[in-house]
């Protein structure tokens, strides 16, 4: 992210809301890329920026695959990567410590048994599950993320074998699809339901593109998708993601980003809804850095959500900042 970004998302400041309240974020990247690195220092400068951060679960996004490797152990490379910044991330007790990996692999594979095994062993203690995402679109061209799944992953039986022999090993399964997709998500819930499963970002509602003038539509049938979801009792949420350009708020193209009140007007229904169905004991709420900070700065996204979570008593915030994160993941 270039410093005329760094300099757009600083022009907006508040005080920080409840300072000692203790989080667990439980989505964010780590990847060192050609014109964007967002490694520790940058992490840190997120999560010690007001907010009292403790730990946090990296989340696979492509970075440092083993080039090296067989096409099915490419992964493996991401995973070592994180461990080393894990490892130093431990060092100082006073900033957030990555407590947990969720890697890549092909759960279709046929050696998916090897690629977990070599996950298990480099990630020395950190390794939790796979995030094999689903998210395709007939309307690629119109996205800045595109999904690049093949069409019609969750109901390949190849892909329910891999995803039932995480839960019989003891891991996770984290998707991230599109808002037309959750259907086909919950068919594979169903389908598998011995293994423990996150929907990422809400099912990502997308607002550009085709999709830019239905919002009110999109978001009707959301909410009915997300309450069968919220049937299948092994599957959790995690509540964040909606400040991607691809969710249509367009915070992205202001001379300002918003503020933590604009925040709340625009995405505190999908919050408040989705606690509704899934109970704040299997929802977590995440930041999906550094691909929301093209929108909004982690002090005010922050502030924000613990402007919505406010509405529920002590117990039930606890939850959804920290508790929920920690026993699905272990840490």
């Amino acid at each position: 992210m270039s410093k005329d970004s760094e300099a757009w998302l600083a022009q907006i400041s508040e005080t920080i809301i409840d300072p000692a309240r203790e989080i667990v974020d439980p989505h964010h990247h780590l990847w060192r890329r050609q014109n964007w690195t967002y490694e520790l220092a940058e992490l840190w400068g997120d999560t010690g920026a007001g907010h009292n951060v403790v730990q946090t679960v990296f989340l696979e996004c492509g970075s440092q695959y083993d080039k090296q490797a067989p096409e099915h152990l490419k992964p493996i490379g991401e995973t070592k990567y994180v461990v080393g910044i894990a490892k130093a991330s431990s060092e100082d007790k006073n900033q957030a410590n990555i407590a947990a990996i969720v890697g890549r692999a092909d759960l279709a594979h046929a050696q998916l048994d090897e690629v977990l095994d070599a996950h298990e062993e480099a990630g020395q203690g950190l390794f939790r599950g796979i995030r094999h995402t689903g998210a395709t679109d007939p309307h690629p061209q119109a996205l800045s993320i595109p999904g690049q799944a093949p069409e019609g992953l969750y109901a390949m039986d190849e892909f329910r074998q891999g995803v039932a022999l995480l839960g019989k090993r003891g891991y996770s399964y984290d998707t991230w699809h599109y808002h037309h997709q959750n259907k086909d998500f919950y068919e594979l819930a169903k389908a598998v339901p011995d293994t423990p499963m996150v929907l990422d970002h809400f099912g990502t509602p997308l607002g550009v593109g085709p999709y830019a003038d239905k919002r009110e539509e999109i978001f009707a049938a959301w909410k009915d998708d997300i309450a069968a979801l919220a049937e299948c009792p092994n599957v959790m949420a995690k509540l964040g993601g909606l400040a991607m350009p691809d969710n249509g708020f367009g915070w992205h193209q202001r001379d300002l980003p918003p503020t933590s009140d604009e925040f709340v007007e625009a995405q505190a229904r999908y919050y408040h809804h989705a606690i509704a169905c899934f109970g704040p004991q299997r929802c977590m709420f995440e930041s999906n850095f550094p691909v929301d900070r093209l929108s909004i700065s982690y002090p005010i996204l922050w502030n924000g959500l613990k402007k919505i979570a406010h509405q529920y008593d002590d117990a039930d915030q606890q939850s959804m900042f920290s508790e929920t994160a920690r026993r699905f993941y272990r840490i």
